[in-house]
């Protein structure tokens, strides 16, 4: 949240305006008052507040519901907090119908109105971020390539797309698995909603729990307040779970109780909520043999795995090669991609690509700064590295062994890095080490990214 965040008040009672606006600028807000929904409509040109907090009934008019109303004529896409002393069921399910945000009832509390401003700021941050997301996921163009086996993969996201059935994407790091979670979002009746993701090997282990269903106030050391978990910030939208497999025991105990049940319950809560949320999940393992093993919890695999799609590595679709290129090349350099020859596309097909597209990606952008307007054979050998082993290094004179051992473990990871296209998890992978070793080893080796 924003420490300078606005709120504009609108309220007929200058007593609750100004108790409110004390309330808010001691909590580090910029306030905005106005008498009326005519006032508000007039502020609205000078001003563009990040949340505004509406009375319902403001005689002799308009109201609250006639302004909102009127807002969202005008596109205004802030939160709206609704208030009222003498609200019926059917103003506050008009309001929401309408797109408020909440319905606080009068007489108001600090407490209240503290943690539903910050609540409604915190879902408009992760919408503008679902929205930039959405963005770079359309200019990047998802699932490029007519090979066989990318039909196919389209065919099965079009079959599953308009169901409500969840989907468990497999496949190697680097194949597209985001790509096909949000192709599925934006093919379904959620497309309007939130698309929320959550990349399970990214989180720390001791805040898996509040980063996936949100904390209360005092629930941990470090928890001033409260705070909404991705399932509710996906609420009545998409909730995807990148590496799934990744989640420790306790989280995939509790992820479970809540697909069956629909209802979680934030660390230090007393109480459950429902939510209403579809879940696509994600995986670079082979999650049905952990299941068997006991490494992964069979009935949570059974509950993901109703609909399940296998993203093909790229050594397997060679024929998408040249569209891929074609498009990477212009998605970088719009107004002037380079062109690759012939010679440079079979260079290319000779390539295992261990880190698939997000690998191939990378090696684009490189040639594209580094070459001309085109590229041939001879650019891409000589940036394609790391596909044979690489060599012992000389020592260099007064160099120790402990000297040369880190230069070599240096190269190996950065080759391990450069081939997992940056991923961490797939890096750690391919030198058949944990996350938290490869971590350390980075930060002595002065290979971390911080």
């Amino acid at each position: 949240m924003s420490p300078r965040a606005q709120v504009l008040l609108v309220d007929d009672e200058a007593n609750i305006r100004r108790m409110l606006a004390a309330l808010l600028r001691e909590e580090g807000f910029t306030v905005a008052e106005a008498p009326n929904g005519n006032a508000a409509l007039l502020q609205l040109d000078e001003v563009d507040p990040d949340v505004i907090m509406l009375d319902l009934l403001m005689p002799p008019g308009p109201d609250g519901i006639e302004t909102l109303t009127t807002w969202r004529g005008r596109g205004r896409k802030a939160p709206v907090i609704m208030m009222s002393g003498k609200a019926q069921l059917g103003d506050a399910v008009r309001a929401v119908k309408l797109g408020a945000f909440q319905f606080l009832e009068k007489p108001l509390t600090p407490e209240s109105v503290l943690v539903t401003v910050r609540a409604a700021l915190e879902l408009d941050r992760t919408r503008a971020e679902n929205r930039a997301l959405q963005a770079e996921l359309g200019r990047r163009s998802a699932l490029i390539g007519q090979s066989a086996a990318m039909q196919q993969v389209r065919a099965l996201i079009a079959r599953v797309a308009p169901t409500e059935a969840r989907v468990l994407l497999t496949g190697e790091s680097g194949t597209g698995k985001e790509l096909a979670a949000a192709a599925i979002h934006a093919a379904s009746a959620r497309a309007g909603r939130a698309f929320v993701t959550v990349n399970c090997a990214a989180i720390p282990r001791d805040l898996v729990e509040s980063e996936m269903f949100g904390h209360e106030r005092g629930a941990f050391t470090g928890a001033t307040e409260r705070r909404l978990g991705r399932f509710e910030l996906a609420h009545e939208g998409t909730l995807f779970l990148d590496e799934i497999g990744d989640l420790n025991a306790d989280a995939q105990a509790k992820l479970l109780r809540t697909l069956e049940s629909g209802e979680l319950q934030r660390l230090g809560a007393e109480r459950s909520q429902r939510v209403e949320v579809r879940v696509i999940a994600a995986t670079n393992h082979a999650l049905e043999d952990a299941a068997q093993r006991g490494d992964f919890r069979e009935d949570l695999f059974f509950r993901l795995n109703v609909f399940p799609i296998h993203l093909p590595p790229l050594r397997e679709r060679l024929d998408d090669l040249p569209p891929l290129v074609a498009h990477l090349a212009e998605r970088i350099r719009p107004r002037q991609a380079p062109v690759f020859t012939q010679d440079a596309l079979e260079a290319l097909a000779g390539y295992t690509w261990p880190g698939n597209v997000r690998e191939l990606a990378n090696l684009i952008e490189r040639l594209t700064i580094l070459s001309g307007p085109t590229v041939d054979a001879n650019a891409v050998r000589q940036v394609l590295r790391g596909a044979p082993p690489p060599s012992p290094p000389n020592i260099a004179p007064g160099q120790s062994l402990t000297e040369a051992l880190d230069d070599y473990e240096r190269g190996l990871i950065a080759g391990a890095l450069g081939q997992a296209g940056g991923s961490i998890a797939e890096a750690a992978r391919l030198l058949r080490t944990d996350r938290a070793n490869l971590y350390r080893r980075m930060r002595r080796l002065g290979l971390d990214r911080d």
